[in-house]
């Protein structure tokens, strides 16, 4: 279920959305300068970015050292947002926030917007490493900033349609779907990885299904302690 846009128009031009939108697309295109360029240069050096930006939990938590010099890890907390693993990390995540940032840009405003985006990223982040206090693996990505979005879109706009590309086998189809199907599935698919990782250790593939779960509810919540202008327009 791949979410293609929405049929919500704008009032205001979502520059915030946008904002974020280059912030992210500019610091993917100098990972990828260093990933081009570690075989001449050095061939470490898109790998220690991402440790040095990274959030790396036991850092966090004190379980593990920290470099002595910047950044500190609390700023790490912040800059793990910005990056990405690979084109299909940032393309994902940068779509979804395409679809439905604008719309609760709309709703609280831009300073208030940019607030809740990135308190989203960071609780998603704490909520993560409070379920890894030991991990060294850096969490890197926009996804539990983006997950708060789509939590507060869901509060919002529950009975808003979604142009979703529904592919079930070899059935593939476009379909008009209510956003509380298209965000209700995408929450229940990161809650029971969430479990599935808790069950198994921490052999996920990698991914931080608890940042997505942290950022998705804190994003509800956030919605509320925000006060938006108005709630819906449906």
């Amino acid at each position: 279920m791949f979410p293609l846009k929405d049929d919500l128009a704008s009032r205001m031009f979502p520059f915030v959305t946008v904002l974020l939108i280059f912030a992210n697309a500019l610091v993917f295109v100098y990972q990828a300068s260093l990933q081009i360029g570690a075989a001449s240069l050095d061939p470490r050096a898109a790998e220690d970015f991402v440790l040095e930006f990274g959030l790396v939990p036991c850092r966090l938590t004190g379980a593990c050292a920290a470099p002595s010099g910047p950044p500190h890890p609390v700023v790490t907390v912040f800059s793990s947002m910005f990056l990405h693993g690979g084109f299909l990390h940032i393309m994902g995540n940068m779509l979804y926030l395409w679809i439905f940032g604008n719309n609760v840009e709309d709703t609280l405003g831009h300073g208030r917007y940019l607030a809740f985006y990135l308190l989203s990223g960071i609780l998603a982040a704490l909520v993560q490493t409070a379920f890894h206090t030991d991990s060294r693996v850096p969490m890197i990505g926009a996804s539990g900033a983006v997950a708060g979005v789509l939590g507060a879109y869901l509060l919002l706009f529950p009975h808003a349609t979604i142009l979703t590309l529904l592919i079930l086998g070899f059935f593939i189809r476009l379909v008009h779907m209510p956003a509380v199907i298209v965000l209700g599935f995408w929450f229940v698919v990161q809650f029971a990885n969430g479990l599935i990782e808790r069950s198994l250790g921490d052999v996920a593939g990698g991914v931080a299904w608890f940042a997505h779960i942290g950022g998705f509810l804190a994003g509800m919540a956030l919605l509320f302690l925000m006060r938006p202008r108005r709630w819906a327009r449906l």
